[in-house]
């Protein structure tokens, strides 16, 4: 497999070598001549139109000649005239022997008294002023120097912060991710609040120049962890970042696999909690949902809900998720097995009743099921991608109206309406989607086996199946840990969860330097109390 994925990267970038040499900036150092180097940033921009720029005199005699640049939408315009081109082009005492400053020395002075403005960069060549003006910066330029600054003014257009629209919590909060990389790491580090919870940032991608974050908390992640992630993000070989999911399949373990093996969710809540077991998470500017690794198969049946309700009832829902999934995989593999190939194991009533039913149906159980089943997962499709309004309505009633007249033809039975719509609604409890695409998916194949060799196919799936999840890692962690290879003190968090006080073990596999959960609070809440006493004596 590794075999094979290494050859697919060094075609990609064999591919991509040629492209690289029209695509990626070279570091081409500015021009002392401002007219040159805004014909070289026109240029290469095509004379867009949301290319603003401002030529302008400053100083108290008008000496120096200067140009402002940003990107329209990207920059915040009002900001920009207040804080620069007022700031420059007032009548400002500068210093008495003004006409002795240079033009190097008015750029200094700009960027140490003049500006008004948190944060200022010094750009040495083009390829830098591409990418801070593509950011949302303002750019200035002087006439006679070869440097320019660049002035964080970003006003990009987000979207405000909602509730969580695929993870919906009771009793949780109801703020979810946006597509702003800057308001996601704030979001976490507001329930965090330590200075260990480090950040990285890189950029990938030739063209997009995507921001990617590494968030983890220092000392509780594991180093080896975090060297495998970077190593394996610094080896991305693209043109273009649009999503966490690009990111997703370069990083994956094993891509040829339906089952996920990187978590992904849209709750900061969730991203805080996995911190804080010493997971890492990636997040990706303009996607609201980012990246948490390494995964486990039993992560993707619990619910951020699970933390807030009581640990009788939150053990009571993982145990109906957990069955639901089997539901979803087997149910109708089952159904057809039986029918098919060994009725002699159906109560006599029953199968009386489901003879009676079939009595005129012209197609085979596997036909039947397969029909049904491609004919709901149409409804299902068809319901996301219409208007929010209609789309549940349509679904419903489509459903409902397509299954009471497939009966009616003599087209299917109606135990088969039962049975597919039994293992749809079930697949609707799992809590993430990548789970629930990842069996609906699955499901297919176990039928298949079950048509062709009844319930020793489906055995032989569920064998199969079970082999190849054992197989599985994800960033070296075995996919079914704590179950398989079986750790004792980490079942206090898997299918039944304990009460808090209970858990006081991080997972061992993941976080490997600080497993005890309660120990650094402990050892904080005495020295608190230490200090306090001192104070008071």
């Amino acid at each position: 497999m590794n075999n094979s994925r290494n050859r697919i990267t060094r075609r990609r970038r064999k591919r991509l070598s040629e492209e690289k040499n029209e695509i990626t900036l070279e570091p081409k150092e500015l021009n002392q001549c401002l007219e040159e180097n805004l014909e070289e940033i026109r240029g290469k921009f095509g004379n867009s139109s949301d290319l603003i720029v401002r030529v302008f005199k400053m100083g108290k005699p008008m000496l120096h000649r200067a140009a402002s640049i940003y990107i329209d939408g990207l920059a915040d315009k009002k900001m920009t005239g207040s804080f620069i081109m007022e700031r420059l082009m007032s009548e400002i005492p500068l210093m008495e022997n003004e006409e002795a400053l240079s033009p190097e020395q008015m750029g200094n002075f700009m960027k140490e008294s003049l500006l008004p403005i948190t944060k200022v960069e010094e750009i040495k060549n083009l390829n830098e002023l591409f990418l801070l003006l593509l950011a949302g910066q303002t750019i200035v330029l002087v006439d006679g120097w070869n440097h320019a600054l660049g002035c964080a003014l970003e006003d990009r257009e987000v979207r405000s912060i909602t509730e969580p629209t695929s993870e919906v919590s009771i009793r949780g909060p109801k703020d979810s991710f946006t597509e702003s990389l800057l308001t996601n790491t704030a979001m976490v580090r507001a329930r965090i609040k330590s200075p260990s919870l480090w950040l990285e940032t890189m950029k990938i991608g030739s063209i997009t120049q995507t921001e990617v974050a590494i968030m983890y908390i220092k000392g509780i992640a594991s180093e080896k962890l975090l060297r495998e992630v970077k190593d394996r993000l610094n080896k991305i070989d693209v043109a273009e970042v649009l999503g966490s999911n690009t990111i997703e399949e370069w990083i994956t373990d094993d891509f040829w696999t339906p089952l996920p093996t990187i978590l992904v969710t849209e709750r900061p809540d969730v991203v805080s909690g996995n911190l804080l077991e010493g997971r890492v998470t990636i997040f990706v500017d303009g996607t609201p949902v980012p990246l948490i690794l390494p995964a486990t198969f039993i992560q993707f049946f619990q619910s951020a809900e699970d933390y807030y309700l009581t640990w009788s009832i939150a053990s009571f829902l993982r145990i109906i998720r957990v069955l639901s999934f089997f539901i979803t995989l087997f149910g109708s593999s089952l159904f057809i097995a039986f029918v098919s190939f060994h009725p002699e194991l159906i109560p006599t009533p029953l199968l009386i009743n489901l003879a009676s039913q079939r009595e005129g149906i012209p197609f085979p159980v596997i036909i039947e099921a397969l029909l049904m089943e491609f004919t709901f997962e149409i409804l299902r499709e068809a319901g996301l991608r219409m208007p929010r309004q209609v789309g549940q309505a349509v679904s419903i009633v489509g459903a409902l109206v397509i299954g009471e007249a497939a009966v009616m033809a003599g087209i299917v039975s109606s135990a088969m309406v039962i049975i597919v719509a039994a293992t749809a609604i079930a697949s609707f409890t799992i809590p993430h989607y990548s789970m629930t695409d990842a069996t609906r998916l699955m499901r297919f194949g176990m039928m298949i086996l079950a048509s062709l060799f009844g319930l020793y196919g489906v055995g032989l799936g569920a064998i199969a199946l079970l082999a190849h999840t054992v197989s599985l890692r994800s960033f070296g962690i075995p996919y079914l840990t704590p179950m398989a290879p079986f750790n004792l003190s980490d079942q206090q968090d898997v299918i039944f969860r304990l009460p808090k006080k209970f858990l006081t073990k991080r997972p061992h596999l993941i976080s490997q330097i600080n497993v005890t959960r309660s120990g650094l609070t402990q050892n904080s809440g005495k020295t608190i109390a230490k200090s306090k006493g001192n104070n008071n004596e």
